[in-house]
């Protein structure tokens, strides 16, 4: 048996026990070392009367399309799309401290770019990359990049197209959105299955394969870790998958989204929100549905809320609150627990309400088609105080004490709520081999989730300690995580315990 290796509370010190012994863990940043080049997320106070009600209208150049999605915070702006199905559309980048008056950092035309459902970015050769949605004709689309570095001078850079690629069928044959995840991008393309691109250089990617799944119309696809969540676009199905050979996926559940009255729920689309998967209920009712991911032999049941006047679209975690399009209307659920979930307040907005994306004390409410001119996004208080919530790390992928651990080595984080991508760094998620040698990698954060991709794979029989630090990831509008997280996993059949 091995002996067991004690490591010290602090970054860089050695200690031990009268058992085991001494071993050193290099340095690494501390948690808070870290920035951002905007002035980050809502700071500011609202009465009562201010909330719920718009304050603000976001809007692309003169040429946008009243047809807009999900938005989310990067660098310290809010990242803004604005693009309709059959393309043409582009990004603007805000300042939103002052969410009520917001004002253009930058902003992109793009002939091709297409509706949006993710926002996945990567960071290469010293430059950053968003992936999207991408749409030239009947036969010819795919997804594109924008060069997002500078937020001030954002550009459309590259394109790629996907084979068998058909429009107007417009969840069939299709990318529906992007997860970013070391060299490879993810595309779930409805009825195609899901495409792995290599975009170690995305000025010029290129299909490296993909998974076709016979009757699933996948529309997400979710990466924690070395676990995947394949989930459908406006049907019920979803699969989970083992891709810790990201070129052998390993099937770990095929199932129905289903309720205690409902063998066959069908959703709109669905989201990760810290150790749950949150699906929109459609057909006849709204209203989120919630699934445990914990279990690996596949997702189960949690709880949900049938909200009768509700159609979803998409759904946000935010702490202990959900936020969920309903069609006609925009709602703010409470979510103490999966199976005591009610609705808090309604935003309304004229127009296909499928999207509410919170953004500390206030939610960034959208249409997608018949809205009014310049009214198809607008921004909602629904708190008085600035957030002051911290995010808490929910779930992790590879577990607390898992042996067998995939070589290629992606550890991932599911937070229960959306995250700043600056403050996800070596100083904040922390690896090491039991060796005491910190794990060089590259970080990627998309919404509440982040993985630590290593740059080298991992050795085998080995035990690799992870901590996350108070002080460090910190959510939107800044708040740093206030608990200590560490686990340890195994390579091997043993793994070597953080010390008690």
């Amino acid at each position: 048996m091995r002996r067991l290796w004690w490591l010290g509370a602090l970054v860089g010190c050695t200690t031990g026990s009268d058992t085991g012994p001494w071993v050193t863990l290099d340095a690494v940043p501390a948690p808070g070392d870290w920035s951002i080049a905007g002035p980050g997320g809502p700071g500011v106070s609202f009465s009562d009367s201010d909330l719920n009600v718009p304050c603000a209208w976001l809007n692309g150049n003169k040429d946008s399309a009243e047809h807009h999605n999900l938005v989310t915070m990067h660098d310290g702006y809010l990242l803004f799309p604005w693009a309709p199905e059959d393309g043409g559309g582009g990004i603007t980048f805000f300042n939103f401290d002052d969410p009520c008056n917001p004002t253009k950092v930058g902003e992109v035309w793009a002939d091709h770019m297409r509706e949006s459902h993710t926002l996945a970015t990567g960071q290469v050769g010293g430059r950053e990359y968003l992936a999207v949605d991408y749409h030239v004709s009947e036969e010819v689309g795919g997804i594109g990049f924008f060069d997002i570095t500078e937020p001030e001078d954002p550009r459309w850079v590259s394109s790629l197209e996907l084979p068998g690629y058909h429009y107007p069928d417009a969840y069939f044959r299709v990318a529906l959105s992007t997860t970013w995840i070391g060299d490879r991008l993810y595309v779930p393309a409805g009825l195609l299955g899901v495409f792995s691109i290599d975009v170690s250089d995305p000025l010029a990617p290129s299909v490296i394969g993909t998974v076709p799944e016979t009757g699933h119309v996948v529309g997400t696809f979710h990466v924690i870790g070395h676990l995947a969540l394949s989930s459908s676009a406006g049907i019920a199905r979803i699969l989970t998958y083992d891709i810790g050979d990201p070129d052998d996926w390993e099937t770990l559940s095929d199932q129905q989204v289903e309720t205690e009255d409902d063998p066959l729920d069908n959703f709109y689309f669905a989201n990760i929100g810290g150790e749950y998967a949150l699906f929109a209920r459609k057909d006849g009712a709204g209203g989120p549905n919630v699934y445990d991911l914990r279990d690996r032999s596949g997702p189960t049941f949690a709880g949900t809320l049938e909200a009768p006047e509700g159609d979803g679209g998409y759904v946000f975690r935010h702490g202990d609150l959900l936020f969920q399009g309903e069609s006609s209307y925009g709602a703010l659920y409470d979510f103490p627990s999966p199976d005591a979930i009610s609705e808090r307040a309604r935003f309304e907005l004229e127009g296909d309400l499928d999207t509410v994306t919170p953004i500390g004390n206030v939610a960034v409410v959208s249409v997608d088609e018949k809205g009014d001119p310049g009214k198809a996004t607008g921004i909602y208080p629904w708190a008085t105080a600035p957030d002051t919530d911290p995010p808490s790390v929910k779930m992790t992928v590879p577990a607390d004490g898992e042996a067998w651990a995939p070589l290629s080595g992606t550890v991932g984080l599911s937070l229960d709520e959306m995250v700043e991508p600056r403050s996800v760094h070596a100083g904040s998620f922390r690896v090491w081999s039991e060796h005491g040698d910190a794990i060089p990698g590259r970080f990627y954060v998309m919404e509440a989730v982040t993985n630590f991709v290593p740059d080298a794979p991992l050795a085998e029989d080995t035990t690799y300690w992870v901590e996350v630090p108070a002080g460090g990831i910190a959510d939107t509008s800044g708040n740093p995580t206030d608990e200590t997280l560490r686990f340890g996993f195994s390579t091997g059949a043993e793994v070597i315990p953080w010390p008690e």
